[in-house]
């Protein structure tokens, strides 16, 4: 899917909703856990219930490698089920040397029908680049996540050497920064705005003024909503840009909304009233 395709999908739905599908048989509901193909079924209801409200759907792919074999079949046939119309992200949080992330860059890319994967850009640019050179095809970014231990390395600060020119004369000095920032401000070269997003949590949305200022551009996947606190309102206010830029990913809130037969229907529910609060933030730009 190209940025353009996605941005109209947003327009026309008056929706940056993302599905999450962290799909746990010990939660789906309890007449569907002895269906022989229980994940699946569903995630088909799911899908047939919110894809009129939401633009993106995000398989945490955990869920299903846990499950061995029937698991990543349960996977294929979900991603193939989704429409086209749809950005499908594997969140797979790849990320290893060159040889092998280009086999999981095939694997999510060719062999499954995925739009996006998320990676983790620790170990640098040559194990981001063969996500990237896939044409259409989308890298996430990990840049400031939701979770505390964030703490522990995403918000350190550190100093790094930037090189200015003062009157001809090349002088370098120090800056200090958060580790995250320095991780965007590098990582923002790799690719470009229509092939690389950033993951931001929404309960860090304080730095998010900040993070527009380094990625004005670049369209972010906001997980955070929902069960972890973190505010649409705040997120929409200081994420926004003019092509909207953001997608907001809610997972458990929607997909575990009913534990009955009618959950398809609850889960609907709550699908909708984001995509109508969303409805509300977008007028602001269009």
């Amino acid at each position: 899917m190209t940025r353009e395709q996605l941005i109209k999908e947003i327009f026309s739905k008056r929706s940056y909703l993302c599905v999450g599908l962290d799909t746990d048989i010990a939660k789906i509901p309890k007449y569907l856990q002895s269906h022989p193909d229980a994940i699946f079924e569903f995630n088909k209801q799911i899908i047939d219930a919110t894809k009129n409200l939401c633009v993106s759907y995000k398989i945490n792919t955990a869920f299903y490698e846990a499950m061995g074999m029937k698991g990543w079949e349960a996977m294929e046939k979900t991603v193939n089920y989704i429409p086209d119309t749809h950005f499908k992200i594997a969140d797979a949080k790849r990320g290893d040397i060159g040889n092998t992330s280009s086999q999981y860059a095939k694997a999510f890319f060719e062999t499954l029908n995925f739009d996006a994967i998320t990676v983790a850009p620790y170990m640098g640019e040559d194990s981001i680049k063969p996500f990237l050179e896939y044409e259409n095809k989308w890298t996430i970014l990990l840049g400031l996540t939701s979770n505390s231990g964030a703490a522990d390395f995403e918000l350190k600060k550190v100093i790094t050497e930037i090189e200015e020119l003062e009157e001809e004369i090349h002088i370098t000095k120090q800056q200090t920064s958060y580790l995250y920032e320095t991780v965007l401000q590098t990582a923002v070269k790799w690719g470009t705005p229509g092939n690389l997003m950033f993951v931001i949590g929404a309960t860090q949305a304080d730095q998010l003024v900040n993070i527009r200022e380094i990625i004005p551009d670049n369209f972010l996947l906001v997980p955070g909503v929902g069960f972890q606190g973190g505010s649409l309102e705040e997120v929409s206010k200081y994420g926004m840009t003019k092509d909207c830029g953001l997608l907001v990913n809610v997972s458990r809130a929607i997909i575990y909304a009913g534990e009955k037969e009618n959950f398809a229907e609850e889960a609907r529910a709550i699908a909708l009233q984001y995509q109508q609060e969303m409805k509300f933030y977008l007028q602001g730009i269009n």
